[in-house]
């Protein structure tokens, strides 16, 4: 059977296959059961699968990839163009097999077993700080129904609650007194582990070349350092910085038309976590610069005198994207005052 190229619709049970041989035409269209998709696979000749970027595709594509075909992960809104009329798992693995074989798209890079684990580590930390945050919202808002109003901060939230309770012992009964003290044990419980699994991804980080050479870039820590290496895995497959930065969401929307451009807000595309890891490293790095008298006439600090800080905040975390980049293709530390050179264009 001559198969050049097979779009595969993933799903948890029953998947759609889609291939076309060289000169395109229809060859296979069928389903296969979970179990079954390697077993058929495995008895093709090596050639090109497209698979939507979406949660097990990694994990298929390493396993796709042992068995000598070309894995190529496309993000599902460059194949919704492609998808005829109603949407069907057919019509899906069909406009799979018919994006990857253009020229000029762009293909999401293979993570590692190794990358999926530190970012699944960073992504079960940020559920528990949300979660942490919501409860310690919550037992604001209990204690201010009673007339309670704490200072901001979570640190002391707990310590706070109690002993604000325990000082107005006529106002409050007994019931609702069990009920904070509950709470605010769920609150030390989810700060525990918050800080547990920070202790492991640093434990992973301190052994990752990558990870600690951009942890020498001023706003980013070792939690983002960390994040951003798992995330970029290969800088290689990134063209430019800033194609990079636009990968993060950190470069303006366009809405250009008839010649004039017109340029928006930041697109926000890409993963959310990771961009709002280097903006708050970015705003750390100008409110420390700003009670630095040797810091007024740096880029950044000039560019908070003409705009607002956020926006100089979001400028920041995208040069910062970039200056990531630089580092990991040449294999560089950071270098405060580099200067880039061009090489020049010789006939």
């Amino acid at each position: 059977m001559n198969i050049a190229t097979v779009g595969l619709d993933l799903a948890k049970s029953v998947m759609q296959v889609h291939a076309v041989n060289s000169q395109g035409e229809i060859v296979v269209r069928k389903q296969l059961r979970r179990a079954n998709v390697l077993r058929y696979f495995a008895t093709l000749e090596p050639c090109v699968i497209g698979m939507e970027a979406c949660a097990s595709s990694h994990y298929w594509g390493r396993e796709l990839t042992k068995l000598g075909h070309t894995v190529r992960l496309i993000a599902p809104q460059f194949v919704r163009p492609y998808v005829k009329s109603n949407k069907t798992d057919a019509a899906d693995a069909e406009a799979i097999c018919e994006a990857i074989t253009r020229p000029n798209m762009r293909f999401v890079p293979l993570k590692t077993q190794a990358q999926q684990t530190v970012l699944s580590l960073h992504r079960a930390r940020a559920g528990l700080v949300k979660s942490r945050t919501a409860l310690a919202n919550q037992i604001r808002g209990l204690l201010g129904e009673f007339g309670i109003v704490l200072p901001q901060g979570i640190q002391l939230l707990g310590q706070r609650a109690m002993a604000a309770l325990s000082t107005r012992d006529d106002g409050h009964s007994e019931p609702f007194r069990a009920l904070i003290q509950m709470l605010v044990e769920h609150l030390r419980e989810l700060g525990s582990k918050v800080a547990e699994l920070e202790g492991r991804i640093r434990a992973i980080h301190r052994t990752d070349a990558p990870g600690r050479l951009l942890e020498t870039i001023p706003g980013i820590g070792p939690l983002t350092a960390s994040a951003l290496a798992a995330s970029i895995g290969n800088a290689g497959s990134f063209r430019s910085g800033r194609e990079l930065a636009a990968w993060l969401g950190l470069v303006p929307r366009q809405h250009s038309s008839g010649g004039t451009p017109r340029l928006l807000g930041i697109s926000k595309r890409g993963d959310t976590a990771l961009r709002t890891l280097l903006i708050h490293g970015a705003r750390a790095v100008i409110r420390t610069a700003a009670s630095k008298p040797e810091m007024a006439d740096s880029w950044v600090m000039k560019l908070c005198r003409r705009r607002h800080k956020n926006i100089a905040a979001v400028a920041l975390a995208a040069k910062n994207a970039r200056t990531a980049w630089a580092m990991l293709i040449r294999n560089q530390p950071f270098q405060a005052n580099h200067m880039p050179t061009r090489s020049s264009v010789t006939d």
